[in-house]
């Protein structure tokens, strides 16, 4: 009698094993197509496997079949929604792997649920490291939706399970950053330096950090280190001459409607290099330091005496080096520069950010 190859019995169980170590293999050699069709043939014996959905959506993440992926991940969840190793891949693809343009605020926020749920089976069955690794897919949700502070308590979970991490630090560091307590994030990222020296990551982020600081040179050193150690995610800035970043703000000014720009006759709109101390101490939490542009008083037809801006003349300010770091071409500049306008107008105008992202001027 020949042995069964269908899934129902030992043979087949042992042949599904089979199909998912070798889709495991293959994603880690970097061979997603061989990766995916071992993974569909496990799923095709079992369709109630988790491991072979999982392995699937994310050999088809690997090779940029995005929207196929995000369908392969729900369906992969509708069947593992207790796999906590399934729950940190779906979190990473939401949170951190989507290409530009593709990510929206709803897959922020599944993946951070995602993340949460994940870190919590993981505690609950003792995996200390994929518990560290949800908490730092939770914090860095947390940090692309604006929150630092929470994202910053999301590290501290994972620190003190792995208190030298050189990860852990560097997201401690970035949210410490963004709160823009800089000598404590100088701090965290030197820690994280130390245990991996050579991370274009936590390089780059000190160079943020030398730059906040007002030490130029350190983070020009900095900023070429990162960019000599992962040249595609640190590429040089595109950079713009004053007086023709100024003409790309009067571009952008000229295409907004004509009754808007009525609206912004009083109102001064001005290019710095980066935001001032008194910008990014100027609210609670603190404005970001990596902020592309700020609108200044109170919105239009409205003042208010909690707003320590709301006394003083409304103004818009772009922030020229960090839209020049922002941008991977100067046409992507460009278009960067009008989205930012039409952004601040937005807060002008007394839309928040979420009327702002229903607008899509966010």
């Amino acid at each position: 009698m020949e042995p069964r190859e269908d899934g129902g019995g030992p043979t087949g169980a042992s042949r599904i094993e089979r199909l998912l170590e070798a889709a495991g293999t293959a994603l880690e050699e970097g061979r997603p197509e061989d990766a995916l069709a071992r993974a569909e043939e496990a799923a095709a014996a079992d369709p109630r496997s988790s491991a072979a959905l999982h392995y699937r959506a994310a050999a088809l993440e690997e090779l940029g079949r995005t929207e196929d992926a995000r369908l392969a991940y729900a369906r992969a969840l509708s069947v593992g929604k207790d796999d906590p190793e399934l729950l940190l891949g779906a979190a990473r693809f939401l949170v951190e792997g989507l290409p530009d343009g593709a990510q929206d605020h709803a897959d922020l926020d599944e993946g951070l649920a995602l993340a949460r749920r994940g870190a919590k089976l993981a505690a609950r069955a003792g995996d200390g490291e994929l518990e560290i690794a949800l908490r730092l897919v939770e914090a860095r949700a947390l940090a692309a939706g604006g929150h630092a502070r929470e994202a910053l308590a999301a590290v501290a979970q994972a620190e003190r399970a792995a208190p030298g991490d050189p990860e852990v630090l560097l997201e401690k560091g970035l949210a410490l950053y963004e709160l823009c307590r800089f000598e404590e994030a100088e701090t965290a990222l030197l820690a994280a330096e130390a245990a991996a020296p050579d991370d274009p990551q936590i390089v780059h982020a000190l160079g943020l950090v030398a730059e906040r600081r007002g030490e130029d040179d350190e983070a020009r050193r900095r900023f070429a280190r990162a960019r000599a150690l992962a040249p595609e995610d640190f590429p040089p800035p595109v950079r713009l001459a004053a007086a023709e970043f100024e003409a790309a703000v009067e571009a952008a000014l000229a295409a907004l409607p004509e009754p808007v720009r009525e609206y912004l006759a009083n109102v001064a709109i001005s290019v710095e290099d980066l935001p001032a101390v008194a910008d990014l101490q100027g609210g609670d939490p603190p404005l970001s330091p990596g902020s592309l542009g700020l609108f200044r008083g109170a919105p239009w037809g409205q003042k208010s005496s909690m707003d320590p801006w709301s006394h003083f003349p409304s103004s818009i300010v772009l922030y020229q080096r960090n839209l020049e770091r922002f941008a991977r071409s100067k046409e992507e500049l460009v278009e960067e520069i009008r989205i930012t306008l039409v952004h601040e107008v937005g807060h002008f105008l007394g839309l928040d950010e979420e009327e702002l992202y229903q607008r899509g001027l966010d």
